[in-house]
């Protein structure tokens, strides 16, 4: 970085944090002042309960960030919001396309396909079933709603966690729209612009486009370019049919486009595996888990196409409003990436290449009588399809490192195996091109019944009793294959064919051979279905709420709520997917004893691939339990919210990598207590002050068959985690903001923002590696309002710099090496916007 760069990031930040401190410092005897009467934007209208309602008079633990807060505090991306909303956490992960959203602790569902997730995205309604359909910049919002806790009674499966609604404007029938331009720090040029209007009395328009390009933030040295970078833009048109008061049609069409060199990796520890890299000429950027370079010999590619179309009716009729919305997206995914993360040509290739289609249909009729009941009945239909492949190859290096690592000996006794192992396939050990080829076929059909009754036992007092039966089937195909010649050797048959006897030949004391076993990266595929599995699986779950409600005047609402949620099994779209213990016993037939039976064995006979080994072919449902008090209370110039809960998960899907793929397993049951306070104070119209806080005691009470890293590695067995803490939770969030507006006449103003999030030292990753996070990030913004049409901004994220490690992971085919993503770093720049 130049004098010159840092000497401006330097002035920034010190304009910034005087600009905000100093009118704020002014405005402190305020707090003896009454405060003014109440803004508009005071009353806060949410739909977390798919009806419009008050913050104040939704009983549900709700987090809603509007239009006015998400432009004030410069939120660009989901990432962003997490600033806002201490529990929640997003992360990103190695490419573009993952993104894991977690509530009170709880989320997965990024890096698998076939792993849908814990908290379930929608946007304008409909849902977004992978991380890749969810991410892009959200043009034309109106707010942000993230609802905590299972949410499966009106939101179907895949809800077990929680809720982030996107709601963005509808078109107006008044002419308008907004432009804006952003530039800032690694050439970052954010475009947006919007407009609306009438195309006649009873249609009206909208168009959005959006454009986002930066420069990386991570220096390739080897490449001599940048990485993490930005390049992603879209566009979006809506129509509005509103004949009447009593009718609307909303349709939506949308397309954005990701390109990018993303994500860079961090090496934590250097492991054994380092001098053999080394020895190959390859460098490494050494035990620096906070650097900003990396040293990978090609970048890794994100191309992602994320589109649809979705159309939306309400209607009203005299005591009944009707809504139906139907949707269709499409992703179309293609990435590479240099997963050895080294200089060295280890992993040639590791190319995914996705296409998702989804339909959604959701039809609802809610009741508005005048009497002490009244309900919500709907159905919801979901539909999709995924065609996943990836390909991982060996590239030139591969050969001299597996012999490195050996001494040799994976190169020098490839003629004798050869010998021994009549029929090997042709081609050098490790050579280059080889490697695992995977094709899988993903179908999924759920169908939803749902509904909630409110009955008023009191004037104040009512009780609600809500309940969702989901049917979800699932049916996969695979047709993976390996062309990893080393791996598919059977090494214990070697050594029988060498002269060790056939009860020794399994014992690596005894057999020579077996030392080269942890080279065998990519073994076969036993593919299904076949003769035992069916690769199928058909859940059904009936969720319910139990809530009790009191208003107890205008300002106060208290409730209690008993809940449950469901998530449907989850397939192992990777390499590691394998066949139950219970259906499979490993081992070669050349060993003697030979394996136990086992019904595949018997089933396949001289058709079973070398080297099968047992784990999972798909995780079991996820069910999630709730019991939560919470009381809302709204007052002039003052809010506050406060939920205090007991959240429990069984059969949490765990999805972990391990180095080579993804270990897919189910916790017997995890939990968490918990509470979160959400405050607001305004001592004046132009001042006010946020505090979010929550607390999660987060721990697996029963996981016995857990995966987790030991000295660097993951564990080669399942270990016992049962009461640990979850990690990646933290145990306290905060999250303080203050908003001061500064008035110039009636019409002119400068809006001071300053938000700051931390986070308790967290442990990032479980099992024995003792690695911390600590988050503490601080943003602010200065605007200009001129005629409430112009505005120029002035902002910063994270303009301390603070660094931390968000992921950790096991170094691909790098036993001991570990490997992760840092945050990103200062950025910082300016903002005009205009109105019409």
């Amino acid at each position: 970085m130049s004098t010159f760069e840092t000497a401006g990031r330097l002035a920034l930040r010190a304009a910034l944090l005087v600009s905000v401190a100093a009118p704020i410092a002014l405005a402190a005897p305020a707090f003896a002042q009454t405060a003014a009467a109440d803004r508009d934007d005071e009353i806060i209208i949410v739909t977390a309960s798919k009806q419009t309602k008050t913050l104040l008079d939704t009983p549900i633990s709700v987090s809603v960030t509007g239009k006015a807060a998400i432009e004030t505090a410069q939120i660009r991306d989901a990432f962003d919001l997490q600033t806002l909303v201490p529990s929640l956490r997003v992360s990103q992960l190695q490419s573009s396309a993952n993104t894991n959203f977690i509530i009170r602790g709880f989320g997965n569902g990024a890096n698998n396909a076939g792993i849908e997730p814990s908290v379930g995205v929608f946007i304008d309604g409909v849902y977004r079933s992978r991380s890749a359909a969810q991410i892009g910049d959200l043009p034309s919002l109106e707010r942000i709603e993230v609802l905590r806790g299972p949410q499966s009674v009106l939101f179907g499966k895949n809800a077990s966690a929680g809720i982030i609604s996107v709601v963005t404007s509808e078109p107006k029938f008044d002419f308008g729209g907004q432009a804006e331009l952003s530039y800032g720090n690694y050439n970052a040029v954010v475009a947006r612009a919007e407009i609306t209007g009438p195309i006649s009395e009873t249609l009206a328009f909208s168009l959005a486009g959006n454009f986002n390009k930066r420069d990386g933030y991570v220096r390739n040295v080897t490449l001599n370019t940048d990485e993490n970078e930005r390049n992603r833009g879209g566009v979006r048109a809506q129509l509005l049919f509103k004949p009447s008061d009593d009718f609307k049609l909303r349709i939506i069409g949308d397309y954005d486009k990701i390109d990018e060199i993303c994500c860079s990796v961090v090496n934590i520890v250097d492991g054994p595996t380092g001098n053999a890299v080394r020895a190959l000429g390859g460098r490494i950027i050494s035990n620096q888990p906070l650097a900003l370079t990396s040293a990978t010999n090609f970048g890794s590619s994100n191309e992602i196409d994320n589109f649809g179309v979705s159309g939306q009716a309400d209607a009203k009729t005299g005591d009944f409003d009707l809504t139906f919305i139907g949707a269709y997206r499409g992703v179309r995914l293609n990435t590479n990436a240099d997963s050895d993360f080294t200089s060295a040509d280890i992993i040639g290739a590791n190319r995914g290449r996705n296409a998702i289609d989804t339909f959604t249909a959701e039809g609802r009729i809610a009741s508005k009588f005048d009497g002490p009941i009244n309900f919500l009945l709907g159905a919801f239909y979901f539909h999709e399809n995924i065609d996943a492949q990836a390909a991982l190859t060996f590239g030139r290096d591969f050969r001299g490192y597996a012999s490195l690592l050996s001494g040799g000996a994976y190169t020098n006794l490839e003629p004798t195996l050869r010998a021994l192992l009549p029929g090997t396939p042709a081609g050098a050990f490790g050579g280059q091109g080889q490697g695992r080829f995977e094709d899988y076929d993903y179908q999924n059909r759920a169908i939803s019944v749902f509904g909630s009754v409110d009955y008023s036992i009191f004037e104040n007092l009512t009780f609600t009793a809500g309940g969702n039966f989901t049917r979800d089937t699932k049916r996969v195909t695979t047709r993976n294959s390996s062309t990893d010649v080393f791996s598919g050797l059977d090494l214990v048959r070697a050594g029988v064919n060498a002269g060790v006897p056939a009860t020794l030949a399994a014992n690596p004391r005894f057999n020579p051979f077996l030392g080269l076993q942890a080279l065998q990266f990519l073994p076969p595929f036993l593919n299904f279905p076949n003769a035992v599995e069916d690769g199928r699986t058909t859940d059904s779950d009936f969720a319910y709420t139990l809530r009790l409600n009191w208003k107890a005047n205008d300002n106060i609402n208290v409730y209690g709520t008993h809940a449950t949620g469901f998530k449907a099994s989850s397939f192992n779209l990777s390499a590691d997917s394998s066949p139950f213990a219970t259906q499979f016993i490993p081992g070669s037939t050349a060993q003697s004893p030979a394996p136990a039976a086992s019904p595949i064995r018997t089933a396949l006979g001289a058709n079973l691939p070398v080297n099968l080994s047992t784990g999972s072919r798909f995780a079991n449902p996820e069910h999630a339990t709730v019991y939560e008090l919470g009381i809302k209370g709204q007052w002039e110039g003052f809010a506050v919210n406060f939920a205090a809960f007991r959240q429990i998960l069984t059969g949490f899907q765990s999805n972990v990598f391990s180095g080579t793929g993804f270990i897919l397993a189910n916790a017997d049951q995890q939990s968490v207590n918990g509470f979160e306070l959400d405050t607001s104070i305004s001592p004046t119209r132009d001042l006010r002050f946020t505090a979010n806080f929550t607390y999660l005691d987060a721990k697996f009470d029963s996981f016995p068959g857990g995966a987790a890293l030991v000295n660097g590695s993951f564990a080669t067995v399942p270990l016992d985690l049962s009461g640990q803490r979850a990690a990646g939770t933290p145990e306290y969030a905060v999250s303080l903001a203050t908003d001061y507006t500064l008035r110039f006449g009636d019409v002119n103003k400068m809006l001071f923002h300053v938000d700051f999030q931390h986070e308790a030292p967290t442990q990032i990753a479980q099992g024995t590696v003792q690695l911390r996070r600590t988050v503490n990030n601080l943003n602010a913004s200065v605007t200009l309002a001129l005629n409430n049409k112009l505005d120029f901004t002035l902002w910063g994220r994270n303009i301390t710099d603070e660094a931390w490690i968000t992921t950790i992971f096991p170094g691909v085919a790098q036993s001991g090496t570990l490997s992760g993503y840092r945050n990103q770093p200062a950025t910082y720049g300016g903002l005009v916007r205009y109105r019409f």
